[in-house]
């Protein structure tokens, strides 16, 4: 659980963390597209390598996206068991018993963790150089168009943002819960099934407790600062794109190309 890493802000001096936050989240988006397509294992190693270059490019260590792909890893393995059980085409790889393991589901078992590995890195390299505030303006600004059919940019960008910040500390807040409970006699790991329910119920009452006290706390505080939804509202901070910001989006959108061009080859 201390393992999730996305949406933590890493405050650190890099190119990346200056750059404004709507060409990081167009460049976001247009690498994510890209993910999809089709492009066979050199497409996916060039988007490895485009996202190891952002990665080392922000100043951030592969440790910490390390973290943030570990709890993912359950969800693979399941994958994995489905894709063997229900895959049947391809050449036989192994043969256990009543279990035989083909290509096909090797490979596409692969591919998926190869998918969600570079969508992990992406994201994670876009929450930690950040900051949540540059993320409310960076997504308001990119739905303006949309508020010509009603669409309310500001409170969702607001949303996501508090989304995004919110999930550090409910992870804390767990962590905090577990302890808690485990001081207590409360055994949250082994036991039998009912008993380790009865635990994890023990564990999700208080936690979503905590949740609407702090949603309530965060709503009195806007309230008292005179926070009022679809009131039209002044900037302090106005965002401007630089050349490095075109140069970004400049790069995204080639890859974009390149997998276009190499899932139609």
């Amino acid at each position: 659980m201390g393992n999730i890493t996305l949406g933590r802000y890493i405050p650190l001096d890099s190119v990346i963390h200056k750059m404004d936050p709507r060409a990081k989240i167009m460049a976001m988006l247009m690498v994510m597209i890209s993910i999809f397509f089709p492009a066979g294992w050199l497409g996916y190693g060039i988007l490895f390598a485009a996202a190891c270059t952002a990665i080392i490019t922000a100043k951030l260590s592969f440790t910490f996206i390390w973290k943030a792909m570990k709890p993912m890893l359950m969800m693979l393995v399941f994958l994995f068991i489905i894709n063997m059980m229900f895959t049947k085409t391809g050449t036989v790889l192994l043969t256990a018993g009543p279990f035989v393991l083909y290509s096909d589901a090797l490979f596409q078992t692969l591919y998926i963790a190869v998918r969600l590995l570079l969508m992990i890195m992406i994201t994670t390299c876009l929450t930690a150089t950040t900051k949540p505030l540059d993320m409310t303006l960076g997504i308001e600004d990119l739905l303006k168009p949309f508020e010509k059919i009603h669409v309310p940019a500001h409170e969702i960008a607001m949303l996501i943002s508090i989304a995004l910040r919110f999930i550090p500390d409910l992870i804390d807040e767990t962590m905090r819960i577990m302890r808690a409970q485990e001081s207590r006699g409360v055994d949250l790991k082994e036991g039998k099934i009912m008993e380790r329910i009865m635990a994890i119920l023990s564990l999700i009452v208080p936690l979503f407790v905590s949740a609407f006290q702090r949603a309530e706390d965060l709503a009195n505080a806007m309230e008292a600062r005179g926070y009022a939804p679809g009131e039209k509202r002044t900037r302090y901070k106005m965002l401007k794109m630089e050349l490095r910001d075109y140069v970004l989006l400049l790069i995204a959108a080639l890859l974009l190309a390149g997998m276009i061009w190499l899932s139609v080859k």
